[in-house]
């Protein structure tokens, strides 16, 4: 019996804030939403991405700041990424980065990345709509809007 309390009792709770909370419809909305959450004095200096999660009915239920990187570069944890939908029990994610440099074309490892993300959310029933990209001047692309995704 000694044995049974070094094991961790695990509760699941969920209490979701959605009440005026913002519906994205469009990539627009997306943009308008994400752009607040990357860092105004280093968006022009290095790269971060960042997840919205979304419920079924894409009602936004929060933006997790994944990675900040250097100039050319961050990490993004697909484990992490699908971890916190799962926690946030999110129907729908879009996915974000920056390009310090301003120029909004995907990379082919950003290509490559949202393709092995979305793969993933594949196996748990998790949408992904997009893949933003913003630049410093505060322009964005959409990798859905430009059939990527």
């Amino acid at each position: 019996m000694e044995d049974f309390k070094k094991v961790a009792e695990i509760q699941v709770t969920y209490k979701p804030a959605i009440g005026n909370k913002p519906v994205v419809l469009s990539c627009l909305d997306a943009y308008t939403e994400l752009v607040e959450f990357f860092p105004k004095n280093t968006i022009a200096l290095q790269e971060s991405f960042l997840v919205m999660y979304l419920n079924r009915a894409s009602r936004v239920i929060g933006v997790y700041p994944l990675s900040t990187g250097g100039m050319t570069g961050t990490v993004a944890d697909i484990r992490l990424i699908i971890a916190t939908a799962l926690k946030t029990a999110a129907s729908r994610i879009i996915l974000s980065h920056n390009h310090p440099s301003g120029n909004l074309s995907p990379s082919r490892q950003d290509e490559e990345l949202t393709k092995r993300i979305k793969d993933a959310c594949k196996l748990f029933d998790i949408d992904v709509v997009d893949h933003i990209i913003i630049s410093p001047d505060r322009t964005y692309m959409s990798m859905a809007d430009e059939g990527l995704i």
